[in-house]
């Protein structure tokens, strides 16, 4: 990419190179985000990548510093608390709507985007595992098919997928995606809540030991 492009255009595409760093914790939380080297890292100029900080500031994942620079946004614990309040409150709703109303494609798109969860896992590649359990969550929200929730999902949508990638469990994860496809395939509304609630216990329990670091506990491999 050169800076003779659309700058819009370019901004989105530095936003999402940004984006896809803090997420896979390319670039930690706190680490600065210098104008000029970004330009230089990404060949394009100053002005696309002001407007991509400004873009992921909008989304909650940066913080902007006065002039030439940001910072990845390092989150709090309550921050991460209130994540997953809405999370809780809100994931229960779309897989239920997802199991009542899918349509035979859309559920051959979640199973196309499981099957990637799965083969990155069996490949040990970290990364596309995680990133393709945050897709999962996000085409579950599709299926939902009320687009106020997809709004909702959408303000909060980095976030997400920062928070679902905060674990190294991603066999664990990928299971429990398994439990809760097969679930939403045979339109299990009832099943749904103590499913979702035992993923987020899940997801909480993983990012503890993520934090804490490789003398943490392993968890189970299976669904317990």
């Amino acid at each position: 990419m050169n800076g003779t492009g659309d700058t819009t255009s370019d901004a989105y595409r530095v936003a999402a190179w940004i984006r896809d760093g803090i997420v896979d914790g390319s670039r930690s939380p706190g680490s600065r985000l210098v104008e000029r080297d970004l330009a230089d890292e990404y060949g394009v100029s100053r002005i696309p990548v002001r407007e991509a900080l400004k873009l992921l500031d909008a989304e909650g994942i940066v913080t902007l510093r006065p002039r030439t620079w940001a910072v990845v946004r390092e989150f709090t614990q309550s921050d991460v608390a209130d994540l997953y309040e809405v999370r809780a409150a809100l994931e229960v709703l779309a897989f239920r709507l997802a199991a009542q109303r899918y349509h035979r494609k859309g559920l051959d798109h979640l199973a196309e985007t499981l099957a990637i969860q799965q083969d990155c896992t069996h490949a040990g590649d970290l990364p596309g595992a995680r990133r393709a359990a945050a897709d999962f969550h996000e085409v579950v929200v599709e299926l939902a098919g009320n687009r106020l929730l997809t709004e909702l999902f959408d303000t909060m949508g980095s976030r997400m997928r920062w928070l679902l990638g905060q674990h190294d469990d991603v066999g664990h994860v990928t299971a429990e995606h398994e439990a809760l496809y097969s679930a939403i395939a045979r339109r299990d509304v009832d099943a749904i809540p103590a499913l979702v609630r035992a993923h987020l216990d899940t997801s909480r329990r993983l990012r503890e030991q993520y934090i804490d670091g490789p003398g943490a506990q392993p968890a189970d491999s299976g669904l317990g």
